[in-house]
């Protein structure tokens, strides 16, 4: 299971230099409801084709819903050697209920 970080969390983690990734691994209509603008989107079934795009040194915080797909995907890039990586708690539900309700809720 990897390490989980609460949002408020992540909120102070990205106060620091380097900032961790926020990956958001939802679906585009998702984002289309409810999106975190710093979030860097790859959906879960692209994120194999698209490794490349993360750097594996940086810290990682895996986004989607509720914490489901987003834990999935943080394990899947564990198993690929990435060494820094944190699932959201609770995920982008979380983020609205703990940092800004005016991010939509579905």
């Amino acid at each position: 299971m990897p390490k989980e970080m609460s949002p408020k969390d992540f909120v102070l983690r990205a106060r620091t230099d380097p900032q961790p990734i926020l990956l958001d691994v939802r679906e585009d209509w998702e984002l289309a409801i409810a999106r975190v603008a710093e979030a860097q989107h790859i959906p879960m079934g692209e994120v194999p084709s698209r490794l490349a795009e993360l750097d594996p040194e940086r810290e990682i915080v895996v986004m989607c819903r509720s914490g489901g797909r987003s834990a999935t995907v943080a394990r899947y890039l564990e198993q690929q050697g990435f060494g820094k990586v944190w699932n959201l708690a609770g995920g982008i539900l979380a983020w609205s209920e703990q940092l800004d309700p005016s991010i939509a809720q579905y």
